[in-house]
């Protein structure tokens, strides 16, 4: 039994509940707590649970006041919902993070490189890296992007690579996100609120800062450019879309304009925002809607969110999209089981990260395995997202699975499927007390050219329903900070002293708590907002 367990504690103290042996848990093993997670440990086993729970509240109404929001679509009221937002760390050591900045950076740049080649010489797809049916088929490849010579040569600048751990704690990549992965204001928030209600035991650690990204954001699109001083702009479906507060938060955060379709006009096959001082030419576009809606005279006529003209700007060369049209035909789950032999094929090196196994559903003989064996799989549409379109067999009813089934069957090219990996798991805040949930990890990767960066972190979301394995904000999942430590640190204490001063530190934070923000700056030419592009 672990130190201090549930059974001998007071009653008034929070309930921890330890991962059996047969699942990895990030802070904690059936016998106590992992070296670097004992003052985290600590810090749970002499707070409270009200005490907690109170942490928790004022971390929501913070959320609250500053408008930290998503949408479900699939809600018939399409109601704005506060993230939710879990007090208990994920901590990943130097080690692993070196491992995971390295498996980042090898697999964008091998994918940056297979989309350069699709749209130029194909030479994957002729010696057979990837079957052609699987991109000349995808909605998401982009015919007239052919021959299109971009500046620097990279299709995806941001990126965010989905890892899980499986239960020896080996990371594998689960899918790749290149055309608008978001999520990046929930990991910049979540650090925030650690800071604020946390600092006690926060400041136990050495944690690696991530409060640069924004700025590494701006200097990553100046770069794309070529430019020295570019004009740069985020531009936003509007207020409907689920990810809209964190088009606002980036736009802010780096000092540029947040527009919509509305607001920029082509001329002359040049972009210009209309400001109060006059034309502005427009540079560089952070675009936050899909292909379909970027341009009514090129691809969906009926389309109001996008910029009329704005492609033939774009092939002229007097504008940077990114992350540029026609990126989607590498982050198709189909194209996903190619990866590393893409890696192998561009890189001449062998994938740092590994894939899950993956069954094609389009294959007859993968096709059989899978219909055979649907109980015990997770099949996935090759282009869903969200956590919509998914079965997890072993949680799902013999009606699910057989109407799934007949779905596939039905367009079987539509689906992969792969082995129910259960998830890493960390300690979360639940009604009963602390108890693990599982989760996944979320790294954003900048590139430009031969520089690929990354902040030490990434978002972590985590599944807040027991036994749950999806983690989507869609589905009810939650998110967590995910503190990278600079090193491996001995074993940390947190004593009675350390817990006082957490409840009088989040108390004071919490009242000087900022008011609801999210809104762009004021629109400004080139030579007022040169200062923030370098």
């Amino acid at each position: 039994m672990p130190p201090d367990s549930a059974a001998s504690k007071p009653n008034d103290r929070t309930t921890i509940e330890y991962p059996p042996a047969a699942i990895f848990d990030e802070l904690l093993t059936i016998d106590g707590a992992r070296p670097y997670a004992s003052a985290v440990h600590d810090w749970i086993q002499s707070s409270s649970i009200n005490e907690l729970r109170s942490l928790s509240d004022q971390a929501g109404s913070i959320m609250y006041r500053k408008g930290v929001t998503f949408t479900v679509y699939s809600d018939a009221a399409n109601v704005e919902r506060i993230i939710p937002f879990d007090l208990v760390p994920r901590i990943i050591t130097a080690q692993d993070w070196e491992l995971i900045e390295r498996g980042c950076a090898q697999r964008i740049t091998a994918l940056n490189a297979f989309i350069h080649d699709t749209y130029h010489d194909q030479k994957a797809i002729k010696q057979g890296i990837v079957p052609p049916e699987y991109i000349f088929t995808n909605p998401c490849y982009e015919p007239w992007m052919q021959g299109i010579d971009l500046a620097s040569q990279v299709y995806s600048a941001i990126s965010g690579i989905d890892l899980i751990r499986d239960n020896e704690g080996n990371w594998l990549v689960l899918e790749d996100n290149l055309r608008t992965p978001s999520g990046v204001s929930y990991m910049l928030e979540s650090r925030k609120l650690s800071e604020q209600l946390l600092s006690p035991v926060f400041d136990k650690y050495d944690v690696e800062p991530i409060s640069h990204y924004p700025e590494l954001l701006r200097q990553t699109l100046a770069e794309i450019s070529g430019l020295e001083r570019p004009q740069i702009v985020v531009l936003t479906p509007g207020r409907f879309n689920s990810a809209y507060y964190e088009h606002a938060f980036l736009a802010s955060s780096m000092n540029v304009p947040l527009v919509h379709g509305y607001d920029l006009r082509v001329l002359n096959n040049k972009v210009f925002i209309m400001t109060v001082n006059g034309r502005v030419q427009v540079d560089v576009i952070y675009r936050r809607l899909d292909d379909d809606f970027l341009d009514p005279l090129a691809f969906d006529s009926s389309t109001i969110l996008g910029v009329p003209g704005l492609m033939s700007a774009y092939r002229a060369g007097n504008v940077v999209i990114t992350n540029a049209p026609g990126t989607g035909i590498a982050d198709d789950k189909s194209v996903y089981p190619y990866v590393p032999d893409m890696i192998r094929y561009y890189l001449g090196e062998e994938p740092i990260l590994q894939n899950v196994p993956t069954y094609q559903c389009r294959d007859p003989k993968q096709l059989d395995h899978v219909l055979k064996n649907l109980s015990e799989l997770v099949v996935k549409e090759t282009r869903g997202s969200g956590g919509y379109g998914m079965l997890i067999g072993p949680k799902s009813s013999k009606e699910q699975i057989e109407e799934f089934a007949r779905k596939i069957k039905a367009n079987p090219s539509d689906y992969i499927a792969q082995p129910t990996i259960s998830l890493s798991t960390c300690p979360t805040l639940v009604d009963e007390g602390v108890a693990p949930r599982h989760i996944d990890l979320r790294p954003f990767i900048l590139a430009s050219g031969d520089k690929v960066r990354s902040v030490p972190g990434g978002l972590t979301r985590v599944a807040m329903k027991q036994g749950s394995l999806v983690v989507n904000s869609s589905q009810g999942g939650g998110v967590k900070d995910t503190w990278v430590l600079k090193s491996s640190p001995e074993h940390l204490s947190f004593g009675a002293e350390d817990a006082a001063s957490t409840t009088g530190a989040a108390k004071s934070k919490a009242t000087n708590a900022p008011s609801k923000s999210g809104s762009a700056k004021q629109i400004s030419p080139k030579t007022k907002s040169a200062g923030a592009a370098q």
